[in-house]
């Protein structure tokens, strides 16, 4: 795919594919920051603007994958599920439950952004033909490489929850 096929795309692929890809990119900053300031604030209304335009597009996407009916299917289900977690996760933020805003929005992160948009590298997917053309096989490849490093964050993780209670 080149740059002139990606500029064909329709507008809701469009409106889906940017506002996830500045979402991945900005949030780590907006979840992660140790201070939780004005630019936590700023950064977190963008983040949840960008994963909210990212959830809401999908729905003029039809589903290519796993289509149930009408064109809806599994990725509509996960978009609905991406609206609600981002309501709850600012309704926590709104009534001061810090922990349930930070848990909402760090599942967000990781199941909707990182789990779920690798599953966009499969071969036969639009950004594996955007940043494959020649080998979608190594979409497969960097699927693996990023459930690699989720499994072994998980251990990590739970290596040091285990170390310190």
């Amino acid at each position: 795919m080149t740059a002139t096929d990606l500029a064909a795309l329709p507008l809701a692929v469009h409106l889906h594919l940017w506002p996830a890809l500045c979402a991945l990119v900005l949030g780590p900053f907006a979840l992660y920051r140790r201070r939780r300031d004005i630019w936590h604030k700023a950064s977190g209304y963008i983040w949840v603007g960008l994963m909210a335009l990212t959830a809401a597009s999908a729905f003029w996407i039809e589903a290519a994958i796993l289509p149930i009916v009408l064109g809806f299917g599994l990725i509509h289900a996960l978009s609905g599920l991406v609206l609600y977690g981002l309501w709850r996760g600012v309704s926590a933020a709104r009534a001061g439950d810090v922990a349930a805003h930070s848990g909402w929005m760090r599942a967000l992160y990781w199941q909707a952004l990182i789990v779920a948009g690798s599953f966009t590298l499969l071969p036969g997917r639009t950004l594996n033909a955007l940043l494959f053309p020649d080998r979608p096989i190594l979409g497969v490849i960097a699927i693996l490489g990023i459930g690699s490093v989720l499994v072994l964050r998980f251990f990590r993780l739970r290596s040091v929850r285990r170390a310190a209670g």
